[in-house]
């Protein structure tokens, strides 16, 4: 064994049957087959949407915060990184960093928790992770010969596993992914690719926003002081909002190669030597260290304590919640204001799902120009 874990690689060759589609697509000489599915989200309309979806702060407070699309592409190079170093499947890897929020609703996480108390009502639920597959397998149309983007079962199996366990027993409609396996390591790398990028990136937006002082990090997150203390060593008398960013980037880096190494030292603990190893395993093993994962628990309780919940963003939520309740509400007593496409659907799926659906589809602003509407309907 060298010093990565190629032998528990993805293949993705065309004998891997990861790479198999629904749809027969001709090859395309010089991209395998996980290129051509990045390429193919990256072209669809669910991930040019990503633009206008709230991360943390709405997209209309200030150009310079994240939004959906730029926290997905810092993602993807935590996640690609990874893989590199471990010797995995890059475009796996980077290809799953990408899709991973696209079933996203508008408001970020507050117009999840509204939508999904609203199927709640109609004894159904939203699951970004659900909502994603079904973008890709049916949303998504593109293609003259079917519906949806037709990408590889490794693509459409990290959607699904990347940062959860889903039960075999609750979800018989998922059979083909095999959900009583683990997922490969490529998607293990997404949910914690994704938690560095956000850790990092929320404290940087926190600040810009003035709703976070660097002082108060510096005394309550570890990990962001230990980094700062280390960045400030080399570069006395520099200006405290540079030395916070190149602190960033350390803590960035660090978690990051904290992932690398965890993950190399217990693939070999446990002797996996293949996919299927990895694949029968009791646990993920992509996971961070006992120290970074104390440490990444402890910045998180500390943006929730002070950013995620503090008054200025319950703000947003109470707002959130109100346009996502009310449009959904509307269209429940009248069906027939959505627009035909998704009419046609309520036979199939049912009126409250349909709903769903097109309300999770849409960007921050254009769910804000449809309650516009609607309340000028109601007045009159």
């Amino acid at each position: 064994m060298g010093n990565d874990l190629s032998y528990c690689a993805v293949l993705g060759d065309s004998n891997d049957p990861l790479t198999a589609r629904v749809y027969p697509a001709p090859a395309r000489s010089g991209r395998t087959e996980f290129q051509r599915d990045r390429e193919r989200v990256v072209q669809s309309r669910a991930f040019r949407r990503l633009a206008g979806k709230t991360q943390v702060f709405t997209s209309r407070s200030s150009d310079h915060f994240r939004s959906r699309l730029t926290h997905t592409i810092e993602v993807g190079e935590i996640a690609r990184a990874a893989a590199t170093a471990l010797g995995l499947n890059e475009s796996l890897a980077e290809t799953l960093a990408l899709v991973h929020d696209i079933g996203h609703p508008p408001f970020g996480h507050a117009g999840e928790r509204a939508l999904d108390r609203c199927l709640l009502q109609h004894g159904r639920s939203f699951d970004h992770n659900l909502h994603a597959l079904r973008i890709v397998e049916h949303f998504e149309q593109r293609y003259a010969a079917h519906r949806g983007l037709n990408l590889t079962l490794g693509v459409r199996e990290g959607i699904i596993k990347h940062s959860r366990d889903y039960r075999p027993e609750e979800h018989p409609e998922l059979a083909e992914y095999l959900l009583a396996e683990r997922p490969p390591l490529e998607a293990q790398l997404i949910d914690l690719a994704d938690e560095i990028a956000y850790l990092t990136a929320d404290l940087d937006d926190g600040v810009e926003s003035g709703l976070l002082e660097i002082g108060h990090i510096r005394e309550h997150v570890t990990i962001l002081g230990r980094c700062y203390r280390m960045v400030e060593a080399k570069h006395a008398g520099v200006e405290e909002k540079y030395l916070f960013h190149e602190a960033l980037q350390l803590m960035q880096n660090t978690l990051t190669d904290d992932l690398i190494a965890n993950t190399l030292k217990n693939t070999r603990e446990m002797g996996a030597e293949t996919l299927a190893d990895i694949r029968c395993h009791g646990r993920r093993l992509a996971v961070f260290s006992e120290q970074a994962e104390s440490e990444r628990l402890e910045e998180k309780r500390y943006l929730y304590d002070t950013l995620y919940t503090c008054d200025a963003l319950e703000l947003e939520h109470d707002k959130a919640e109100e346009v996502v309740t009310t449009l959904f509400n509307f269209w429940i007593a009248y069906p027939e204001e959505l627009p035909p496409s998704y009419v046609g659907e309520i036979e199939q799926e049912g009126l409250a799902r349909v709903v769903g659906d097109y309300i999770a589809g849409m960007t921050d602003s254009f769910i804000l120009e449809q309650y516009a509407q609607v309340k000028r309907a109601v007045r009159r």
